[in-house]
């Protein structure tokens, strides 16, 4: 008698739970959602998240609160987001670089908003104007061709890193605390190149302050087909596509999760978002969060070759 209890006070307790958290998703979200973004202000995560920002906000009839938290290439936003709360009204907007082997296990992917090509782009006073020139410019003046990131790990490291290697040139890597205090050097003269998201770059070289050399993914991109791969003007075989994606505390509730993910694919699905992202140079991704974990483990597994094999330094 006590064992068929038992069971029925089981059954009841995860009949109940269960319950619980179907209205819980089905309702969210009754409050304010805050999201962290791990770089400073004008960075391609940041101008992203701001795109998708309103239309969300539309949709869920509840404030979205984006803070900016830079530092440790997007690691210590990062951290701020895993010990706060499990609930889907904390979130993490980040990108390659930020999410590594050491924290992967601290969050949950819930979408992918971007996967696209990064593009070199130069200081118009570099002697160089395409990846050819840049190997020949950067291998007679080794070590003085400066390149600038976002911070030691980020996308924009790995990507030039990868191109050291693969072009066996010698150009010195300047970190930053994010995208837009680096771009504003670049734009300065202080640093030479960066191997930078589209949506963070392009507009600069749209008004003719910065130049662009190449796109580094390994077919040309969808929105900037008009720009040669570094694969197609020097240097085969370079592949290095940089992603943007929403995460939670890896105990958020699974059906909270795909709530989100579900919004927000609906919101880049509308053609006015996908013409906001497209016009910044960067491609419109989507899928579900089982696709975004394997895409994950592909990409992390590439990069963490590259720094085991060159001894690279990361935070």
């Amino acid at each position: 008698m006590k064992y068929r209890e038992i069971l029925v006070s089981i059954f009841l307790f995860v009949l109940l739970h269960f319950n619980t958290t179907l209205v819980f998703a089905q309702a969210f979200p009754v409050k304010t959602v805050n999201v962290v973004v791990p770089f400073p202000p004008g960075g391609g995560a940041d101008s992203l998240m701001r795109i998708i920002q309103v239309p969300l906000q539309r949709m869920w009839g509840q404030s979205i609160v984006i803070e900016n938290k830079p530092g440790a290439a997007g690691l210590i936003g990062a951290e701020q987001v895993a010990r706060g709360p499990s609930d889907g009204y904390n979130l993490l907007m980040t990108a390659t670089g930020g999410i590594v082997e050491k924290n992967s296990a601290q969050f949950t992917p819930v979408v992918i908003v971007s996967a696209a090509a990064y593009v070199i782009v130069a200081n118009p006073k570099l002697q160089a104007n395409d990846v050819k020139q840049l190997i020949d410019f950067a291998k007679k003046n080794p070590g003085k061709v400066t390149f600038g990131s976002s911070g030691s790990g980020a996308a924009s490291h790995l990507a030039g890193e990868l191109f050291k290697s693969m072009g066996n040139v010698d150009m010195l890597h300047v970190p930053y605390k994010g995208m837009g205090p680096a771009i504003s050097d670049l734009l300065g003269g202080q640093i030479d190149l960066m191997f930078a998201p589209a949506q963070a770059a392009m507009p600069n070289v749209k008004a003719g302050k910065l130049k662009v050399l190449a796109v580094t993914s390994l077919k040309r991109s969808v929105a900037l087909p008009d720009i040669q791969t570094v694969a197609e003007s020097g240097l085969p075989g370079f592949d290095a596509v940089g992603w943007f994606g929403l995460f939670a505390p890896a105990a958020t509730p699974p059906e909270v999760v795909a709530r989100i993910s579900s919004d927000v694919n609906k919101v880049l699905s509308m053609p006015e978002i996908r013409s906001q992202i497209m016009a910044l140079g960067s491609d419109v991704a989507g899928g579900n969060p089982e696709a975004f974990a394997s895409f994950l483990r592909e990409d992390q597994a590439k990069w963490a070759k590259l720094i085991k094999e060159q001894g690279i330094v990361v935070n």
